[in-house]
């Protein structure tokens, strides 16, 4: 950790942050959002940590400009069919995330003692992740 007086302030990490590429953006933000439910999080335990970092999992940026890619070709029903394999096979991936969120967001809520709503509220956690 660096002494006090060279830390930065909010302003210069925004600044270095509009400078990253869009799949470095993700992951910053990813590990912010991790960083401030653990933060908001009371006493998280092991498995709590684990359920975090479980329910800030996404698609990487690459996949999802390539799924948002797909699914215009497909609403413009341009999509050839090894396109229609891969928009599939992307759909089938996002659908598994999703449901490993869903199913750490749920045990997460369990274990507060709070809804799920609650828990996707107070963590910032909206869906779909994909867009």
């Amino acid at each position: 950790m660096k002494p006090a007086d060279k830390l930065l302030s909010a302003s210069q990490i925004i600044a270095a942050v509009e400078q990253l590429s869009l799949p470095e953006l993700d992951e910053v933000a990813s590990r912010v959002l991790a960083l401030r439910a653990a933060r908001r999080a009371p006493q998280v335990g092991n498995e709590e940590t684990a359920l975090l970092k479980r329910i800030s999992q996404t698609l990487p940026e690459d996949l999802k400009t390539r799924l948002h890619a797909l699914m215009t070709k497909r609403d413009t029903e341009e999509l050839t069919e090894a396109e229609y394999t891969e928009l599939a096979s992307l759909t089938d991936r996002l659908e598994v995330l999703h449901a490993d969120r869903m199913a750490a967001l749920g045990t997460l809520a369990y274990h507060r003692g709070t809804t799920l709503d609650e828990v996707m509220h107070h963590l910032g956690v909206h869906f779909p992740d994909h867009d």
